[in-house]
């Protein structure tokens, strides 16, 4: 029967990446990447199968994922070779049964954030040609060089294209070129269209658009750009509703919500129907500091309704100081609301949190990134809080619980006029702005992201 299959090369070992597991298994938002990237084709309506190939050391680990994630088109995990051509012969060999008009695409496991604008690309362009491979233009001028370092020739870089993954074949071609690569003793190629072009050099590869975000994660670095794509990026957006209806009947509790940005995310909660219980000193008498006060309050509001869906921390303080004319006082406000706060209020959620499977929103600031002048415990509390924010999506991943964390902008806050005086508004973000963008993170089912929230959109 002919069918569409996607094989996941998940056989690397992540040496150049230098963490304890490979690379595809690493936490990314709280997931591991290969998961985003099985996720892709489990949801393409193009994709009847996939077939996974993995080191052998690893296949357990990939069954596990498969049981968790509950993927239905995951047919076998097989096990890989040393070179990526032993993989994909693997897979091969694996498929031998299927019918020679079969199309499939070989993607790499590290590539998480490949669209299903590029498989339905790849796919359809398949019914014309026998080989195809995803690219996109190069920026840079490529150079070829000597074995000695010295240029040997520049290519005009309109002609030239920086390759991806998937690459799609129909089964028979892309089988008749192993075979013959196999016979006559050649492993040695870049890709798998390289050997399509050695060894049937009469069928035409075709190309199809690829996408500057379908980064292959190789470096560390690389994550940090996944992340900041996965939060920003159409299919894989970290947003997942466009609208506040998923409110209704939730319960949610912001910390800090009587001005600023956590009154106007009570507002538009109260407005979608949510159930909010707002706590502060001012409002309450709720003073975050305080742990078994924060605790007491949690439980007075799961009392009330039965659940907590939602726990919101808005609460800050800042206060623009050379750091040596601080008073003793007001270091310890601004350490102890800014992070210890922060801390208490996580230790007492995770009760809730882990009973509705549901998410602790923490705030930082844009200073988080780079320590400012005359604030320096306000940015480095922040950067803590970021931090924070991370280590715990992986400490409660196991729980549902997600913990996320928003950053904005400068935002016109009674906060901010306090410490900055009165700022052309055109130059600051709105309260409400950041609200709505908070209220729908709340909605999201990934972990361990900072969402950033900027003046010329989310």
């Amino acid at each position: 029967m002919t069918k569409n299959i996607a094989v996941i090369l998940s056989g690397g070992s992540g040496s150049r990446f230098g963490g304890a597991l490979p690379k595809q298994f690493t936490k990314l938002a709280g997931k591991a990447v290969i998961e985003y990237t099985i996720d892709v084709f489990e949801q393409s309506e193009f994709i009847d199968e996939i077939l996974i190939v993995a080191q052998a050391a690893h296949i357990e680990r990939t069954l596990d994922l498969i049981k968790n994630n509950k993927w239905r088109k995951v047919s076998r995990v097989i096990s890989g070779g040393e070179e990526r051509f032993d993989s994909t012969y693997s897979a091969l060999t694996a498929l031998k049964n299927n019918d020679d008009t079969c199309k499939i695409l070989f993607h790499d496991a590290v590539r998480p954030l490949v669209t299903q604008q590029i498989i339905k690309d790849c796919i359809e362009t398949l019914d014309n040609f026998d080989a195809i491979d995803v690219v996109i233009p190069s920026a840079d001028t490529l150079v070829e060089v000597y074995d000695d370092g010295c240029i040997s020739n520049i290519p005009n870089r309109s002609m030239m294209r920086r390759g991806q993954t998937p690459q799609g074949f129909k089964l028979g071609s892309i089988q008749e070129a192993y075979k013959q690569a196999i016979d006559k003793g050649r492993k040695q190629f870049t890709c798998d269209c390289g050997v399509i072009r050695a060894m049937l050099p009469h069928v035409r590869v075709a190309t199809v658009a690829g996408d500057d975000r379908n980064i292959k994660v190789t470096y560390p670095m690389d994550l940090f750009i996944a992340e900041k794509f996965l939060q920003a990026g159409n299919e894989n957006a970290f947003i997942a509703n466009d609208s506040l209806d998923f409110l209704r009947d939730k319960v949610v509790v912001i910390f800090g919500g009587t001005s600023g940005i956590g009154l106007e995310i009570n507002n538009l909660a109260l407005l979608n129907g949510a159930k909010v219980k707002v706590a502060s000193r001012s409002h309450n008498g709720i003073d975050i500091t305080d742990l078994e006060g924060v605790k007491g309050f949690l439980e007075s509001v799961s009392e009330e309704y039965g659940k907590i869906d939602y726990i919101v921390n808005t609460a800050g303080l800042l206060i623009k100081k050379p750091i040596d004319l601080l008073e003793l006082e007001e270091i310890s406000s601004l350490i102890n609301i800014n992070y210890v706060g922060a801390v208490n209020i996580a230790i007492a959620s995770k009760v809730y949190l882990k009973k509705s499977r549901g998410m602790l929103l923490n705030f930082t600031s844009s200073s988080y990134t780079r320590g400012r002048a005359f604030y320096a415990l306000y940015s480095s509390t922040n950067a803590a809080i970021v931090n924070f924010t991370q280590a715990l999506a992986e400490e409660w991943i196991n729980d549902g619980i997600k913990v996320n964390c928003i950053n904005p902008e400068r935002t016109a806050t009674p906060m901010r006029t306090a410490n900055f005086g009165i700022e052309p508004l055109e130059l600051l973000l709105d309260a409400e702005q950041v609200a709505i963008v908070s209220l729908k993170a709340l909605s999201s089912q990934k972990t361990g992201i900072v969402i950033d929230v900027r003046k010329d959109g989310r």
